[in-house]
């Protein structure tokens, strides 16, 4: 009786043992473990492990991990099964849907720099740093291309993004910019090409300096432009940009969003040209993105007052 008892007991114990050493994906430190293994992420990168949020996988919890190295980021969504031992990494579509409708509901581009025509079929939305080297080299590109080859079927905003942990002057710089946007939004877009061809010039200590020299003759107030960068009025606008910028996963610039098709990176004419291209002909019978989409999602043009 004692052996059988002590038999029992045994196998009580091993069953016990097992379970405590099954391991799970919603315990953070496993599954941050496993992830990094999964992608080869050194102690370099940070990772951090949200909390687990309903999904629309049935069975299926979504966890996103944020990867981070210096100014570099980004977001990766795992599906994890509800009894936490089975992961799915990759995006869920819905087939009757625009397969980036989730980033086109939340890029909302009211009182953002832009140009190019109102109710256009494609919309280009770029999250930009003015201290950022691609960016310079993608905005030249952007600037000498897009409106000469598509005078009516694209409209281009800009979004500030500046990576304030490697680049000491990019937000004081997005700061000016929006404040010459407020005198005089035309003369935003010779600031855009004025400081990204400047970009060598440029310190912390003189920005102010060269932003006020380059304001001559712009029709822009001196002293309204010096009182906006001294008392920083416009970092609610940057902060506002930046942070729609992290809701839809940038974390590097540029990031740019063509109907809601997230880019990485620079993206050389031709590339770009074929995908534009690719969506002009594709809204003429989807319409569910663009400025006039007659959906849900709104890209309304800047209304100043």
């Amino acid at each position: 009786m004692s052996r059988l008892l002590l038999c029992f007991t045994l196998l009580a114990v091993g069953l016990t043992a097992e379970n405590a050493e099954k391991k799970t994906a919603f315990d953070k430190p496993t599954f941050e473990a496993y992830v990094r293994h999964l992608n080869v992420w050194s102690t370099q990168i940070k990772v951090d492990i949200a909390d687990p949020k309903p999904s629309d996988m049935p069975g299926f919890s979504l966890v996103t991990v944020h990867a981070s190295a210096g100014g570099a980021s980004a977001d990766f969504q795992y599906y994890v099964s509800k009894d936490g031992q089975k992961v799915v990494q990759g995006n869920l579509y819905d087939i009757s849907q625009n397969p980036f409708k989730a980033d086109l509901d939340k890029l909302k581009t009211d009182l953002q720099p832009s140009f190019g025509t109102p109710g256009a079929p494609v919309v280009l939305v770029e999250f930009s740093d003015f201290e950022c080297p691609m960016c310079k080299e993608e905005a030249k590109t952007l600037r000498d291309n897009l409106i000469s080859t598509y005078p009516k079927e694209v409209r281009f905003y800009f979004m500030e993004f500046p990576l304030d942990q490697i680049h000491p002057w990019g937000r004081a710089a997005a700061i000016a910019g929006r404040c010459i946007f407020r005198q005089n939004a035309n003369a935003f877009w010779d600031y855009h090409d004025w400081i990204f061809a400047h970009q060598d010039d440029i310190k912390a200590e003189n920005l102010k300096d060269k932003v006020l020299e380059f304001a001559k003759g712009k029709e822009i107030d001196a002293l309204q432009l010096t009182r906006c960068m001294d008392n920083k009025e416009t970092e609610a606008e940057v902060n506002k940009a930046q942070a729609l910028g992290k809701d839809v996963g940038v974390g590097a610039t540029p990031t740019l969003f063509i109907n809601g098709r997230k880019l990485v990176g620079r993206v050389d004419w031709p590339n770009l040209r074929n995908i534009i291209d690719y969506e002009i002909d594709y809204q003429k019978t989807a319409h569910n993105a663009g400025e006039n989409c007659g959906c849900e999602v709104s890209l309304p043009a800047p209304k100043l007052n």
